[in-house]
């Protein structure tokens, strides 16, 4: 199969090329369960001989083992041949056996654990190391990670460390940018309207939304989405599957948001799966491909820790939707009457 590719070139100064499937790095870094490594580069072949050229990383997952995981599968590949990005805002600090960041949901990692840091010199020191843990020369995009809510728990302690950010951070990834050092600077979250904050704060080129603009939530439409099309800025879907219930179905065990799925959303993805049966078509197609009916989006990266998954997304990558369906589900009242529903491409 040849994958498709979405161009974006906000500056005028030839861009990026983005494969609408991207890899989502943080699977393979032993996320809820221990992935061997030779499973790990099975799963980082599999997507390159499918033709996937965007790849996005953290030093967060796995803390630090998907960058080192990275390293050896881009060792030798044309650097000009793919686009890659990661994140800053945290870095990585020894610690004793077992009291590791994350334990049980990262499995077999590093002791490290993370220490928040927004400043101008946790940004660059963050940036070396990462350098460092993928063996490469440049990455492309940098994010800053995880200013929101549901990483800092309260209105004030996010906004002071956005201030941190926009008076610190945001001024080395500046700076790196004018340097050529990268071609891309702004923000991986999982909420829209800390994006909507920044986007109207500074000057950023891309996000990478998590989980918030899916099949299941169309929010970011109201006002984000707009600012982002017109200001230019690409948009990267992460979590299109909402943490799996728009991969697996309304089925007992589903999960929403890392966790067990509510009965409201349950009852909700059972309705919309409805509607896709009656046209032939699988609810994960449906779900990978609705996003990328917003002009602003440039790529999408689900998760996939498997070759079965990885294998489920490049079907939906590559499935046909009828215009029937997004039409049944606006009727119904199950998707937003504004969404953009036309195949941009």
């Amino acid at each position: 199969m040849t994958l498709r590719t979405r161009h974006w070139d906000r500056r005028g100064d030839g861009g990026l090329t983005f494969t609408e499937l991207g890899f989502g790095a943080a699977p393979i870094a032993n996320l809820y369960r221990a992935v061997p490594e030779t499973e790990a580069r099975a799963v980082l072949d599999r997507a390159w001989d499918a033709g996937i050229r965007y790849y996005d990383t953290a030093p967060l997952y796995g803390l630090g083992l998907s960058e080192t995981r990275l390293n050896p599968f881009l060792r030798g590949k044309d650097r000009d041949a793919y686009v890659l990005s990661s994140k800053v805002g945290r870095l990585l600090r020894p610690c004793p056996p077992g009291e590791h960041t994350g334990v049980g949901k990262w499995f077999d990692v590093p002791n490290r654990v993370e220490v928040y840091d927004y400043s101008y010199d946790g940004v660059m020191r963050s940036v070396e190391f990462s350098l460092e843990r993928l063996g490469i020369d440049r990455i492309d995009i940098l994010y800053a990670h995880d200013l929101d809510l549901a990483n800092h728990g309260t209105a004030e302690a996010l906004e002071a460390r956005m201030t941190e950010f926009l008076q610190g951070g945001y001024k080395a990834l500046l700076k790196l940018r004018d340097q050529g050092s990268v071609r891309a600077i702004g923000a991986g979250l999982n909420e829209w309207q800390p994006c909507q904050y920044l986007a109207e704060r500074g000057d950023f080129d891309l996000f990478l939304l998590a989980g918030r603009y899916t099949l299941l939530e169309q929010e970011a439409l109201e006002t984000f989405l707009p600012l982002a099309e017109a200001r230019g800025i690409g948009i990267v879907i992460g979590g299109p599957y909402n943490s799996g219930i728009l991969a697996t179905g309304a089925k007992p065990g589903a999960f929403y948001n890392y966790d067990p799925a509510p009965p409201v959303i349950m009852d909700r993805v059972a309705r919309i799966e409805a509607v896709c049966a009656r046209h032939g078509v699988r609810l994960v197609d449906a779900a990978f491909q609705f996003p990328l009916r917003h002009p602003a989006v440039v790529s999408m990266i689900p998760g996939g820790q498997g070759l079965a998954e990885m294998d489920s997304n490049l079907a939906a990558a590559s499935a046909e939707i009828p215009t029937a369906l997004w039409a049944d589900l606006k009727a119904d009242g199950l998707m937003r009457a504004d969404a953009p529903v036309e195949d941009p491409r």
